[in-house]
């Protein structure tokens, strides 16, 4: 009885603090700190490698990043970043006054204060994406841990509490490079044999807007959708290239899919009352950088920092395995991530973007909306 007690007092806390957060200016900081105020209550995020933070650590997965050097320059090392440091959403939770988002497989009581991280690397949209690596969580398990979250709160505090305070959280889901690039592209898988590229497309956003719904059902209001990068340029990639360009095949393929996103978010937006969806163009971000890599502070754009073979991108990299010393001069960390000094700008883009990074607002215009409940 004392246990349940001390455990229904610290959610109640919990609520309490999440309740009277405030919207914020993004230039407002904490009295006597270097931290912004909080913008938004908390951030839960939902996605693949590119945003996962140690979900796969404990899992039977090739799909793990625990290891050295991943986190060479994350204070405290590895873990389970697919990054040398930072990723994407690590960079906007700092940007909205918000600590950095525990994983869900390891996240405390307290921690869940601001939010929670259910992002797995070789997840995808479809269920059946990422099988090659074994153990992964795919977008519908994803949702179905964020329910997980929400019945434990809701069963102690009531519902109408809880759905008022998560009406005015953030939700960041970038989801979609696994079911290409670990489906689509997979020779053992028959997907490619089965639709064209627009077909495919078709079929991951009518699941996508199915599954983004279903977050809205539970009771998120605010959300950002990251779309697809520049996947034809990526070492993997390159590697398989006899003259190591971007495969121009690749980022046609997954072109229908990003056009289509943009519709997909206009479509939630008029038929969710008292939502707001917007969509981070991560496609033209990367492009920039790479058509213009110096205005950047980048010199190495066609390979890994830390990876084997052609491109260093043949094989991804390896425990224990040196990476380059020149970090923040390369766009790519490994054969699929980019570097930390990547994640950075992109996280710092599509916070203050202008409509053709982030549309229809950026993120910050997003955390100071008032939405009118439905």
């Amino acid at each position: 009885m004392a246990a349940k007690l001390s455990f229904t007092c610290r959610w109640v806390v919990i609520l309490f603090l999440l309740s009277s957060v405030t919207g914020q200016t993004g230039d407002g900081f904490m009295p006597g700190s270097g931290r912004r105020r909080e913008m938004v209550p908390a951030m839960f995020i939902f996605g693949d490698s590119l945003i996962d933070n140690g979900n796969n650590n404990n899992l039977p997965s090739f799909a793990r990043a625990n290891y050295y050097p991943y986190g060479i320059d994350f204070d405290g090392g590895p873990t389970g970043r697919f990054s040398n440091g930072y990723t994407m959403v690590d960079e906007i939770a700092e940007l909205l006054g918000l600590p950095l988002i525990p994983p869900y497989a390891e996240a405390s009581v307290e921690q869940v204060l601001h939010g929670v991280n259910y992002a797995s690397a070789a997840a995808g949209i479809l269920d059946a994406t990422g099988g090659n690596f074994v153990g992964r969580i795919p977008f519908n398990r994803q949702i179905q841990n964020f329910q997980n979250t929400l019945d434990q709160i809701t069963d102690d505090l009531g519902a109408d509490d809880v759905a008022r305070s998560i009406a005015r959280c953030l939700f960041f889901v970038g989801m979609g490079s696994n079911d290409y690039l670990n489906n689509y592209l997979m020779p053992n898988y028959p997907t490619r044999n089965q639709y064209n590229s627009q077909q495919f497309a078709n079929i991951l956003i009518q699941q996508y807007s199915r599954q983004l719904a279903s977050l809205y059902n539970l009771g998120g209001r605010k959300f950002v959708v990251a779309g697809l990068g520049v996947m034809g340029c990526i070492p993997s990639i390159l590697a398989q290239s006899p003259n190591g360009r971007c495969s121009d095949d690749v980022n046609r393929l997954i072109a229908p899919f990003n056009a289509n996103m943009r519709t997909m978010v206009n479509n939630l937006n008029s038929n969710l009352p008292g939502a707001k969806f917007i969509f981070v163009d991560i496609n033209r971000m990367l492009q920039d950088i790479l058509v213009n890599p110096r205005a950047y502070g980048f010199s190495v754009i066609d390979r890994g920092c830390c990876g084997i073979g052609r491109n260093s991108g043949q094989i991804t990299c390896l425990p224990f395995q040196t990476p380059c010393a020149n970090r923040n001069q390369y766009v790519f960390w490994d054969a699929f991530h980019p570097t930390e000094a990547v994640n950075i700008i992109l996280g710092r883009r599509a916070f203050n973007g202008n409509r053709d990074i982030a549309f229809p607002m950026n993120i910050q215009e997003l955390a100071n909306l008032v939405l009118e409940p439905n």
